[in-house]
């Protein structure tokens, strides 16, 4: 066993939860003796989801890498890492850029993926499968997942379009990652992929919880300080089991669980981290949503904590409201929290809905499962422009949106603007450029306003105004479960 292979870390990818949508919730907070207190935002305007979904789905196209199929729309993208894998002998052909640059980076890519398998039904199978094709073939090598393609340091320091890349396309291989239940989605599509998804996902989770270890130790040389791993992997392990027991009933994951769920009780548990790295609420919801485990009390109060950790009118909130209304946490990207924890609001506020159970934060405040649709919905509806600033967060939504995001591809001319290469110190004038993006990468989210409201138009504040699929992916299913709604 090298050593990459000597420490796993799970990269999860999920299935959707159910098709079943959530009951058109409308209602706010109150106190135990029944006042209201602080009602959550409403909507100033009526905002086109159905619209806003599709647009999201768009910008995966734009993320694509590989051999771009005929269906492609965005059509200022063309085919780039054809040859990703060659020097290793591996077809690594495929998957989607994480963000702004021209890295595959797994470990955002696992929880994009796991993010937009949870909530998909009968859309997006496409941008899903895209993801999964590519991640079948980064772990078909027996005891190892190669989790990173290209040189992100030599990437980083250059300004070109993913067509053009000259830079290095290093492969990084680490130990296993769970595929599990995005057999889900594909269960009546395709029986013989999802039973390919689960087959996999259970040889692999098996060599990763042989071989438990840090992600930064096993690899921090080439994927530190992108993306490092600062939460442990323990909440990947738990989560992987939970998803490989729903999609195949096979006990050992249901034990499992219960075995080790309690590792992620410690110091607190991490009640209100839901992202790329850490994915504790994740599995409280997960838990507690499909009570996978006898006894829920435990991990429903977690799933409580979480709730609390968010909603504005908790008096043990320890998550930041912007005078707007955004729910904002210290650090760039922070649409990627807002997304994320939004998402698990509405998941969880079916599992309340269902067992007749309300949220008790204390103080007097109680949350009902409208509650916590209301909250989602307000965080949807401040991307899409019900904020300060009037202005959306979604490329090519409204009319009002960032025109200079950090994304080399949408910075840059298209082949068909300017069919010569353009080599890697000759995008520069084009990233300094006040100009507006010559290319339009619809339903892009950026990574949003900071805690005052502000938005700095400008590619160089990649901490406000770079896109990722881990922005996305969550939105995507909010606006989905929105659309069915109306």
């Amino acid at each position: 066993m090298d050593g990459a292979a000597r420490w796993a870390r799970l990269f999860i990818l999920l299935p959707a939860v159910a098709a079943v949508l959530l009951p058109q919730f409308t209602a706010t907070v109150s106190r135990g003796d029944g006042r209201h207190r602080h009602p959550l935002r409403s909507r100033r305007r009526s905002h086109d989801y159905p619209a806003a979904l599709e647009k999201c789905l768009l910008f995966f196209e734009g993320q694509r890498s590989g051999k771009l199929p005929s269906s492609q729309r965005l059509d200022w993208r063309g085919d780039s890492g054809l040859h990703d894998g060659d020097q290793i002998g591996v077809d690594l052909v495929g998957g989607y850029y994480d963000a702004g640059d021209n890295v595959k980076f797994g470990f955002p890519m696992g929880f994009s993926t796991t993010v937009l398998s949870w909530g998909v039904v009968d859309f997006g199978r496409e941008a899903l499968r895209w993801a999964t094709d590519y991640l079948l073939k980064a772990t078909a090598g027996a005891g190892r997942v190669h989790v990173q393609v290209g040189d992100p340091y030599g990437d980083h320091g250059c300004w070109e379009r993913p067509e053009d890349m000259d830079t290095s396309r290093s492969v990084a291989a680490e130990t296993p990652a769970a595929l599990a239940a995005a057999s889900v989605v594909f269960r009546s599509a395709d029986p013989a992929y999802a039973a390919k998804l689960v087959e996999r996902s259970i040889m692999i989770f098996a060599f990763a919880d042989a071989n438990r270890g840090s992600y930064s130790q096993s690899l921090g040389s080439t994927v530190c300080p992108f993306y490092r791993d600062f939460s442990g992997y323990e909440d990947e392990l738990v989560l992987a089991a939970a998803w490989i027991y729903k999609a195949s009933n096979i006990t050992f994951y249901r034990e499992y669980v219960a075995k080790n769920i309690d590792q992620l009780y410690i110091d607190g548990g991490n009640v209100g981290e839901f992202g790329w790295d850490d994915k504790h609420a994740g599995v409280y919801v997960l838990v507690a949503e499909n009570s996978i485990l006898d006894v829920r009390s435990a991990v429903e109060e977690k799933a409580d904590s979480f709730v609390c950790s968010v909603l504005p009118e908790s008096p043990t909130r320890p998550v930041d409201h912007s005078p707007g209304g955004l729910l904002f946490k210290t650090g760039g990207s922070n649409l990627q929290h807002t997304a994320a924890l939004s998402f698990l609001l509405a998941v969880y506020a079916r599992h309340l809905s269902r067992t007749g159970r309300t949220v008790r934060c204390g103080g007097g405040v109680v949350a009902p499962p409208s509650a916590l649709v209301r909250l989602a919905q307000s965080q949807v509806d401040y991307i899409l422009g019900d904020n300060p600033l009037n202005m959306s967060n979604m490329v090519g939504y409204g009319g009002r949106f960032p025109r200079r995001i950090h994304h080399q591809a949408a910075s840059l001319p298209s082949l068909e603007r300017h069919p010569t290469r353009i080599g890697c110190g000759e995008g520069t004038p084009y990233y300094l450029s006040q100009d507006p993006d010559p290319n339009l990468l619809i339903g892009a989210i950026v990574g949003g306003p900071n805690i005052s409201d502000a938005y700095p138009d400008s590619r160089a504040m990649f901490q406000s105004s770079e896109p990722a699929t881990y922005i996305k992916a969550p939105l995507v299913d909010l606006l989905a479960y929105l659309s069915r709604r109306r």
